[in-house]
C-alpha cells in the first residue's frame, strides 16, 4: 500500500528518543520530512542525523513543549522553511513506568507536571499547527497516549492518558469539516532504549529478578511479548497518511492485546 506520505511536512515531539524517533524515522522513510522536537539540542541532533540517511529533508528544533511562545515559535518556523505543515505527532512526555507511589505521598506537583508536559504541551502543539492545516484543507495529529488510560495502578499515569483521549475527541470533532483527523495511540509497556534501566529499577524494588519483571508484562499481553518502538510506528505512521481518512476521535491499543480485555 502506498501510503501517499512523498512530500508531507510531519513535526514528531519527543523525536530524539524511543517512540516519537521510531516515528520520525518511519516517516522519513515514507517519504516525508521531518522537524524533530526536543528539549535536549545534543540528543535532537544525533537522532536528525540518523532519520537524515533517508535522504529527505530532517530539522533538528529545540522545544520546550512547556513553554507556548517556544511551540508558536518552532511552527512557525516550521512552515517558514518547508511551506507548511501536515502532520503532528505528539509524543514529548514524561517517561511513564517507574516507580507509582500510594495515595498518601502523592504529590499534586507530580501530577501538575504530567499535565503541563503531556496534556497541555499536546494541546499547545495542536493550537499552533491547526491554523495551518485547516487553510489548506488537510491535516493528521496523533497523539500518543498510553494504556494507563484503560487500567487502574498509577493515578497519574490514567489521568494524564485519559486527558489527552478527551483532548483528542475534541479536537477531532472540531477540526474534522477542515479536513484533519485527529486520533490517539495507546502503547503499552515498549521496547525502547529505556527499557533495560525500567527492569532494572523494578527488579530491586520487588526484590525480584530482571527476568521476573519482564516475564509477568509479556504475560499480559496478548500475542506473549513485548511491543517495540518501531510497532508502534508502523500505526502511527499509517494514521498520519491521507489513507487514514476513515479513523478520527479514536484511540488505538498499541501494546500487543491487553489479555482478559474487551473493549468496543
Amino acid at each position: 500500500m502506498d501510503l501517499e506520505l512523498t512530500g508531507k511536512r510531519a513535526v514528531v515531539t519527543g523525536g530524539s528518543r524511543g517512540i516519537g524517533l521510531a516515528v520520525a524515522d518511519q516517516l522519513a522513510a515514507e517519504g516525508a520530512a521531518v522537524t524533530l522536537v526536543a528539549r535536549d539540542k545534543d540528543v535532537l541532533e544525533q537522532a536528525a542525523a540518523r532519520v537524515g540517511r533517508h535522504g529527505t529533508t530532517v530539522l533538528a528544533r529545540p522545544t520546550d513543549t512547556r513553554d507556548d511562545a517556544a511551540v508558536r515559535a518552532m511552527v512557525a518556523e516550521v512552515v517558514g522553511t518547508l511551506g507548511g505543515v501536515d502532520i503532528l505527532v505528539n509524543a514529548a512526555a514524561e517517561p511513564a513506568g517507574g516507580p507509582v507511589p500510594p495515595l498518601a505521598e502523592l504529590s499534586d506537583d507530580a501530577l501538575r507536571s504530567e499535565m503541563e508536559t503531556k496534556v497541555l504541551g499536546y494541546l499547545r502543539c495542536a493550537r499552533a499547527v491547526a491554523p495551518h492545516m485547516v487553510a489548506q484543507g488537510f491535516g493528521r495529529i496523533i497523539n500518543v497516549s498510553g494504556l494507563n488510560a484503560r487500567q487502574t495502578g498509577s493515578i497519574v499515569g490514567s489521568i494524564r492518558n485519559v486527558a489527552v483521549a478527551a483532548m483528542t475527541k475534541n479536537l477531532a470533532d472540531e477540526l474534522g469539516p477542515s479536513g484533519i483527523t485527529v486520533t490517539a495511540v495507546h502503547p503499552g509497556m515498549t521496547v525502547t532504549e529505556r527499557l533495560p534501566q525500567l527492569l532494572t529499577g523494578l527488579a530491586a524494588r520487588d526484590g525480584v529478578t530482571e527476568q521476573d519483571v519482564a516475564a509477568r508484562f509479556t504475560a499480559a499481553t496478548s500475542i506473549g511479548r513485548l511491543i517495540t518502538a518501531e510497532e508502534v510506528a508502523d500505526v502511527v505512521t499509517f494514521l498520519a497518511s491521507p489513507r487514514s481518512v476513515a479513523i478520527s476521535g479514536d484511540a488505538i491499543a498499541v501494546g500487543g492485546g491487553s489479555r482478559g480485555s474487551i473493549h468496543y
